[in-house]
């Protein structure tokens, strides 16, 4: 668990006598406004059983104040977790919280502290199921306390076969729409190493098959087998975490999974025909699909992809590449594996929303194109995270008859409205699956799970240490495979035993993966009795079913978790139900989580200490403590674009200068408060390299100035900096240009369309900003030469300014200065599936053209050549990465068939040419 927290000073004066005891030396963790931070460590213990995690959070902290002090913490859970225990230590005095309608415990709260007491409050955001807020009242001066927390949850499934685990130990600024509040959940953070507080955690593991391995994005100590059989095993996270990334397990288990049953008995103590009194089933499903209709792709659908361009999708991943970059490359790879004849579109938002075409547009050669140059010039320059708006553009528009919508999401998450975007999807359900990708740390878990479960999609999570790519191509597959219809359940069941569903109806099935079921058994049954349930559903227009039989004799030593699954997916469906119908669920929620124990966002746990008799004193001293956050340098969380802004953004995607006589409002284009106290700094050192470079507003990377590298690196450590000449952030990145052929080196000569700026290399005692004078001296010159007809004409009103310097020395600098072999070969690929026999295909084979087309065969034409050749290659030399492109692959070998050509002897001249040994059937031919 990670806390996140406002850093302020509150003060809350009650009516009590001031405190009279020796004043405390404040030392110890300070915030960074110097207040003592008092959460000390935080201890995390996780227990695995089979996919199911039961997590132990415990906070401990000390008061080293004068005064008492009320600590208020705001952390991030799973989206999908079910709370069910919260419990406070203080002294030797243990207190176990219940839950209450929120608002009575709320009130409750208080009350207790306003007389003094001992209080502590744990509540779910109003906004989203994955924020919660705790809060621990008067703790006296030189006390501690520790805070158990407790949630249950089920692991997801990974494409290969991997149980995941998410820890969130990131809490990124959520962009929060105009118009919607959340009073109850204030965050601000600080970077990764300043986090005041420690992190240890322990993974055990125990499962009917053996424990083969665990893996993590943080360092982990080795794995220990528990027993001879290696069913039970122990991990744990090395010390020093440094909070820069969620703490992630995946769990792998020796053999494949398969479809289970557990029964689980009723709560001795609860009331019979009520679900804590009742036995619950949790059933865990793996539908195996006929492999002939499996090896069948559908021609036909309508592809929507929704990309996030906020500022913080230029957050870099662990390889160096941006989010932004990363995202624009997959985009790459599912548009060269779209089918002919489909139909698709692509979305980009952040405070505001764009779409490539009008509306879906049928996908050949033209438009893929068209879509891809585009692609090209996206970058992560639209504000904050609007994503609704798009959503409800893209349901607004009508279906196309034969083409079932399919919606791909790719955002980092960062948004407050997460139910009002499910309960969108929710709506729109009967008309479009979504599959949706939650991409860096911090990524909330309940926007991309509720979005693909509502959606009847697919929900993946890329960290750091994941590609994107082999992740998206593998929903990609689920997009192309028949869709799966008439999904329903039917229970076989002893005589007098009935079965109530919890969960929602199962929407969506998969190839492969993990659906769940949850009920309640309601009746009496002999222990050896049985039961079965069978899942029928329509594939390809034929009628399928999966059955599965189970045991009605409950499982040992699973305690409640079972039973608080159950009841946390209820309760989220009703929840659901009364934002649509208006609080009519409202009574039922509470109540069904007050009797269960499990948290609902209309419940809250309340405890309050009533065994000391003595009031605590003194003034009540609100303290918060930050949480680590990947983004933190980015605006404020309701700053909101102001008009002038958007003309400058506006300018940015246009390359255009700015309007003669116009003020732009550069300051609310800045990171954080210090734009907002008037600081002014070169907006050009502020953007990011690739987007600066590409949009106009910087010179050129071959210089490098020292002061570009002081305003950054003070704008990293927080510390103010004053405007100068040329604090252009892309001047750090000089070497992009260093390694382009756009740069001579030796002569520091860079060329702009068809004239060359050059300037002596750099000289001791020369100042950069001398040079780069120069250059921008060279091209002003050039700017005032009429250079057409048209020039000629307009030469008399145009006069060039330091913005159209800036963008001509801009626009020399290439945007992308390296690309990945098997990228460049991707985007070579026709539409249609095929390769053209060419210069650029040779240099990425890294063979000449004339050794080419002399290898050729007879008969054979240049486009079935190159596509062969191309083929050989993927599987010669990029076999590793299949996952990315067997689609685009697939394609290649549908378009090879109707072609009248001696496969055989292409493919061995192939492997003769490139130094392989791939065989014919390999390609699929």
């Amino acid at each position: 668990m990670s806390i996140a927290l406002a850093v302020q000073l509150t003060v809350k004066v009650f009516k009590f006598p001031c405190c009279t005891g020796k004043k405390m030396n404040n030392s110890g963790l300070l915030t960074a406004k110097r207040n003592p931070v008092p959460l000390k460590s935080i201890e995390v213990e996780l227990q695995v059983r089979d996919h199911v995690a039961t997590v132990v959070s415990t906070l401990n902290y000390e008061n080293k104040e004068d005064k008492p002090v009320e600590a208020v913490f705001v952390f991030p859970l799973p989206g999908d977790a079910a709370v069910c225990h919260f419990s406070a230590k203080v002294g030797q005095t243990h207190i176990v919280a219940e839950v209450k309608e929120k608002q009575q415990a709320r009130e409750e709260y208080d009350d207790a502290l306003s007389s003094g007491q001992q209080a502590f409050l744990l509540e779910e955001s109003d906004q989203s199921p994955d924020i919660f807020s705790l809060s621990v009242g008067s703790l006296p001066p030189g006390e501690s306390a520790s805070i158990r927390l407790e949630y249950v949850t089920e692991l997801a499934v990974q494409a290969d076969d991997g149980l995941r685990f998410c820890l969130p130990a990131v809490l990124n600024p959520r962009y929060q729409p105009q118009g919607s509040e959340d009073v109850s959940v204030q965050v601000t953070s600080v970077p990764a190493s300043l986090v005041p507080y420690s992190l240890s955690f322990s993974a055990r593991v125990s499962s009917p098959r053996p424990v083969s391995k665990v893996e993590s994005s943080c360092s982990l100590e080795p794995l220990q087998h528990l027993n001879t059989d290696q069913t039970q095993a122990m991990v744990k996270l090395a010390a020093g975490h440094k909070f820069d990334r969620d703490v992630e397990l995946l769990i792998y288990y020796k053999d494949a999974h398969q479809p289970t049953a557990v029964v689980e008995a009723g709560q001795a103590s609860a009331k019979p025909g009520t679900l804590m009194g009742d036995p619950v089933v949790m059933l865990s499903l793996y539908p195996e699909f006929p492999k002939s209709v499996m090896s069948s792709l559908t021609s036909c659908g309508e592809f929507v992809f929704l990309m996030d361009r906020s500022g913080s999708m230029d957050y870099r991943m662990r390889n160096g590449q941006s989010r932004i970059d990363s995202a624009k490359d997959t985009l790459l790879l599912l548009l060269k594996s779209l089918p002919m004849g489909c139909y698709f579109n692509i979305y980009s938002f952040g405070y505001r929303f764009e779409q490539i075409f009008p509306k879906s547009v049928e996908y050949n050669q033209q438009t893929m194109q068209e879509a891809l140059k585009k692609v090209e010039m996206m970058f992560s320059d639209l504000g904050g995270t609007e994503i609704l708006r798009p959503l409800e553009d893209i349901y607004s528009k009508p279906c196309i008859i034969s083409h079932p919508r399919q919606l791909f999401v790719f955002t980092d998450g960062e948004v407050r409205n997460t139910k009002e975007v499910i309960d969108l999807v929710k709506k729109n359900a009967g008309s479009h699956r979504c599959f949706s990708f939650g991409i860096g740390e911090g990524v909330s878990s309940a926007l991309i799970n509720g979005m693909a479960k509502e959606g009847g999609g697919h929900a993946q999570f890329i960290t750091r240490t994941d590609r994107m790519q082999p992740k998206v191509m593998q929903s990609l597959k689920f997009a192309l495979h028949p869709f799966v219809a008439d999904i329903s359940v039917a229970w076989d069941l002893p005589k007098g035993v009935s079965a109530t569903l919890l969960s929602p109806p199962v929407s969506a099935l998969f190839q492969g993966q993990r659906s769940l079921i949850y009920a309640q058994l309601t009746g009496k049954s002999s222990k050896e009795a049985e039961g079965s349930v069978t899942v029928k559903y329509s594939l390809a227009g034929q009628p399928s079913q999966n059955q599965l039989h189970f045991n009605l004799k409950p499982a040992e030593d699973t305690g409640l978790t079972i039973h608080r699954l159950g009841a946390r997916a209820l309760i989220r469906s009703l929840e659901m139900e009364e934002r649509k119908i208006c609080n009519r669920d409202k009574t039922k929620v509470v109540q069904l989580s007050v009797q269960s124990g499990v948290s609902s966002s209309f419940t809250a746990f309340i405890a309050v200490n009533k065994t000391n008799s003595q009031a605590i004193q003194g003034p009540l001293v609100r303290r918060n403590v930050p949480t680590a956050s990947l983004n933190y340098h980015y605006a404020p969380l309701k700053s909101k674009v102001s008009p002038r802004s958007q003309d400058i953004f506006a300018s940015l995607r246009s390359n255009g200068r700015p309007k003669p006589g116009k003020q732009y409002d550069y300051a609310a284009l800045m990171p954080d408060d210090r734009a907002r106290r008037g600081i002014q700094y070169d907006y050009a050192a502020l953007i990011p390299d690739d987007r600066a470079r590409s949009a106009g507003w910087v010179g050129c990377s071959v210089l490098r100035s020292s002061e570009s590298e002081n305003t950054y690196e003070q704008l990293r450590s927080g510390r103010c900096a004053t405007s100068s000449d040329e604090k252009c952030y892309s001047t750090l990145r000089s070497s992009e240009l260093k390694r382009s052929s756009l740069c001579d080196q030796s002569s520091h000569t860079l060329v702009s369309g068809s004239v060359c700026f050059t300037t002596a290399p750099s000289q001791k005692g020369k100042s950069a900003t001398g040079q780069f004078s120069q250059m921008k001296k060279k091209l002003f010159d050039w700017l005032k030469t009429p250079k057409t007809s048209l020039d000629t004409e307009n030469a008399a009103k145009f006069q060039p300014t330091e913005w159209d310097v800036h963008t001509k020395l801009a626009g020399a600098v290439p945007t992308q200065s390296y690309r990945d072999p098997l990228l460049q070969l991707v985007s070579l690929q026709e539409a249609s599936g095929c390769w053209l026999l060419n210069a650029a295909l040779a240099a990425i084979v890294e063979k000449n053209i004339e050794d080419m087309t002399r290898s050729k065969p007879a008969k054979v034409s240049e486009e079935v050549w190159a596509t062969v050749l191309a083929l050989v290659w993927l599987y010669g030399f990029k076999i590793s990465a299949k996952e990315e492109w067997d689609l685009l692959a697939l394609k290649a070998a549908l378009w090879l068939h109707p072609q009248d050509a001696p496969f055989a002897e292409c493919v061995e001249a192939g492997n003769s040419l490139l130094g392989c040994s791939v065989q014919k059937d390999d390609l699929g031919l």
